[in-house]
């Protein structure tokens, strides 16, 4: 690595244009308020909405005083290079019970099973401080952006860089601390790089994408493409919700049902494997005041009350992003509320000629049954100390994708 900065206290940290080289130089901000948007937008170009700065003022201004931001702005010879975001979360020690439990028998370790009895009369101590590269409100790259003209290894060792530098300066030596690098579709480069800066690679649950073929206009079209056996299960599907009124929600209406839909969305929640952080109550709102065309909310009502909702981005790519959901668990099998919401996705994409759906993460094997197909995704983490070491083992695994089968509802080409 290169170099010659070092930690400097909290006072002179956020002074700009800080030497990292001769050629390359960074910017530390606390708020994306402050970010300068030429400088920002230069390089993310509004390429993608979540390293967008009204985006990300949303994500910190929320209610959940876990999270803490931060943004550097990179530049080469004085001229913006790189954009990078980071996340930093406290967790306490209730989280990682149920880890553990799942863990702590086939590991044998006295000092894990010593640890695991610590957390038990600690639950409420911050045990975890994870630095993130990226957004843990999401799945996706959405960690950092570099100018195509900067070759990708003198990138990544930028990246790495100033990863230490900030992290170390976030005072994360603490019980227990990591830096995580999330989401990436191929392995990052060069390899050799980050192992000799202690980063594991581990998958995590893998993103579900329908491919929409060129040709389809319509969600009749598309299970179309089905075989008998998948074209009957969507129509089973889509007759359970007879009686259901699915309904556009404006940004006024928002407002107006936002206990209603954050309630639903809580319940998918709580049923999550990891529970990270929960979003602002006044998100979907909020997300809808800024991005008017771009996000959309449809909600299922029935007798007149919301019982699922899902919301949605049409991204700058020619994607649809489906984002967070909601349903009433108790009414979801009598009216196939999840499945209906995953074609409900895969219909607003097909009005708005959109090539791709990223369904997102989780329920792999029921996603493949609307079409999807699964694209791994690569994390990184680096332990900060003896404890955040031991522990790594037991968390990457319980990280880890559950074994589930594929299904392939196309019908089979001809040989």
């Amino acid at each position: 690595m290169f170099a010659f900065c070092k930690p400097v206290s909290s006072k002179k940290r956020f002074l700009p244009f800080r030497r990292l080289n001769e050629d390359f130089t960074f910017s530390l901000y606390e708020k994306a308020a402050a970010l300068p948007e030429k400088d920002w937008d230069g390089i993310g170009k509004k390429n993608t909405i979540f390293l967008e700065k009204e985006y990300l003022k949303i994500v910190e201004t929320g209610e959940h005083t876990k999270l803490t931001s931060r943004y550097v702005i990179v530049y080469c010879k004085g001229q913006p290079c790189g954009i990078i975001y980071f996340q930093i979360i406290d967790f306490k020690a209730a989280v990682f019970g149920e880890l553990l439990d799942h863990q702590v028998e086939t590991i044998k370790s006295k000092r894990l099973n010593l640890f695991e009895k610590y957390i038990d009369s600690n639950k409420d101590e911050v045990l975890l401080r994870l630095f993130t590269c990226g957004n843990n409100l999401v799945s996706g790259e959405y960690g950092f952006l570099f100018d195509k003209k900067i070759p990708q290894e003198q990138a990544h060792e930028v990246l790495l860089n100033i990863i230490d530098l900030v992290s170390k300066e976030e005072k994360l030596a603490r019980t227990i601390s990591a830096i995580l690098l999330k989401d990436f579709h191929v392995p990052l480069k060069p390899k050799a790089l980050f192992e000799d800066e202690n980063y594991s690679d581990f998958f995590v649950e893998p993103n579900l994408i329908v491919e929409i073929p060129a040709n389809i206009d319509s969600v009749s079209a598309y299970i179309g493409l089905f075989s008998k056996k998948y074209r009957n299960r969507a129509k089973s599907i889509f007759k359970s919700s007879e009686g259901v009124e699915v309904k556009y929600l404006s940004a006024d209406e928002l407002k107006l049902y936002e206990k209603q839909l954050y309630k639903l969305y809580e319940g998918i929640f709580e049923k999550a494997k990891f529970k990270l952080i929960k979003l602002p109550k006044n998100y979907f709102s909020s997300v809808k005041s800024i991005f008017e065309k771009e996000f959309t909310v449809k909600a299922f009502f029935y007798e007149d009350k919301i019982i699922a909702f899902a919301s949605s981005f049409l991204m700058p790519d020619g994607s649809l992003e489906a984002h967070y959901i909601g349903f009433d668990y108790e009414l979801n099998n009598q009216f196939n509320l999840y499945q209906n919401i995953l074609y409900a996705m895969i219909d607003e994409a097909i009005k708005n000629k959109r090539n791709k759906v990223n369904l997102g993460r989780t329920a792999a094997e029921i996603k493949t049954t609307v079409g999807a197909k699964a694209e791994n995704l690569i994390c990184y983490i680096k332990p900060q100390n003896t404890i955040s070491k031991l522990i790594q083992k037991p968390f990457i695994s319980f990280l880890q994708p559950s074994e589930w089968i594929p299904r392939n509802p196309f019908k089979e080409e001809e040989k």
